[in-house]
């Protein structure tokens, strides 16, 4: 094995066990918080990480297989089954991602609407849509036989194993369903979380106009207070172009030189390095890996819940738990104080 290949293998493996362990815990997270089952975006989270799972535990071991054997691996209907897969997955997962931001969009500019906006009926629906979707484009490819392993990604995926008989049209069938499913759901994605963040930067300024006036009004308070506030409001600015460019930026590096990569396949007469290959096609699976942390993991109730879990697991009492968290507070209370005498010396 080449030293890339070695190193592919790796990341793949790794990409396996982290995606399979944070999408788990997402699935446990969703089926012991009540709270998280009623809310409308968990519907789509809940069809995100589903494909992540099932892709994680497909594809990406065929793809193991087919670095380290360097050729096909086990026999063509189980490959063209993978291949059915990866193609179904990857198109849903992708058109879920764009559900998802259609959702915050709603809520942020009508929030007052919101719930009479999107129902659980409407995510139905448009779940609905993201499975039909993916599933045409994938029945599509198996009728064609377009399913089989590509040596250049060393996976069982979209490929044109009877060559020039179809070239044509497995060229206009390959363009419409990147076209529809990674450009279409980057455009969402940019329209969307970039309203997002104008309605968010819009608030930020009426709030800090007001916070501008109260402190003014407030000629007593002392400059470390107000400095304190400033800086309060700097970095909600920042929280919100930081959440915003992670989503978009996850999306980008993860599927973008899969993607090219596949263009430059269908156009460019020369051969491409199928290091590159197997590279681009590890970036694509890397995001069932991250997309738990980017839209679950890290909010609030999710971390609770888990958290809560851990603790049940460990056989913390409440008892202990409100011990420590009485003298975490008692702590933070003189950190407080010890600060305010600092100041006023």
């Amino acid at each position: 094995m080449h030293a890339v290949d070695i190193a592919c293998t790796l990341l793949v493996l790794g990409i396996i066990l982290v995606s399979l362990l944070s999408n788990v815990v997402v699935l446990i997270c969703f089926w012991h918080n009540s709270e998280i089952r009623k809310q409308v975006p968990a519907l789509f989270i809940l069809n995100l990480t589903s494909c992540n799972l099932l892709l994680s535990v497909s594809s990406m071991p065929m793809t193991v297989v087919g670095l380290v054997t360097t050729g096909h691996p086990g026999g063509s209907v189980l490959c063209q089954l993978v291949g059915f897969l990866d193609t179904f997955l990857t198109t849903n997962s992708m058109l879920s991602m764009a559900a998802l931001s259609i959702d915050r969009w709603v809520a942020v500019v009508f929030p007052l609407s919101y719930h009479s906006r999107i129902r659980h009926r409407d995510a139905v629906m448009a779940l609905g849509y993201t499975w039909i979707h993916s599933l045409c484009f994938s029945t599509v490819a198996s009728w064609c036989s377009w399913l089989g392993y590509h040596h250049l990604y060393a996976s069982c995926t979209i490929c044109n194993a009877r060559g020039r008989a179809s070239g044509a049209q497995y060229v206009i069938f390959t363009v419409l369903l990147h076209a529809l499913s990674y450009l279409l759901t980057l455009v969402v994605l940019c329209v969307t979380y970039m309203k997002v963040l104008k309605v968010a930067r819009f608030h930020c300024k009426r709030i800090d106009v007001i916070t501008m006036q109260t402190l003014v009004l407030l000629v007593d308070i002392h400059p470390s207070v107000r400095q304190r506030c400033l800086e309060e409001q700097k970095r909600r600015r920042q929280r919100a172009i930081k959440k915003i460019s992670t989503f978009i930026g996850t999306f980008v590096v993860c599927f973008t030189p899969y993607v090219l990569t596949r263009m430059v396949e269908l156009f460019s007469p020369g051969p491409i390095n199928p290091h590159w290959g197997a590279l681009s096609k590890c970036l694509a699976y890397s995001k069932a890996a991250t997309d738990p942390f980017v839209y679950s993991l890290l909010r609030h109730q999710y971390r609770k819940t888990y958290s809560g879990l851990i603790n049940r697991m460990l056989k913390r009492s409440p008892l202990n738990a409100s011990h420590n968290s009485a003298a975490r507070s008692y702590n933070s209370v003189n950190s407080v104080h010890a600060d305010n005498k600092l100041t006023d010396q």
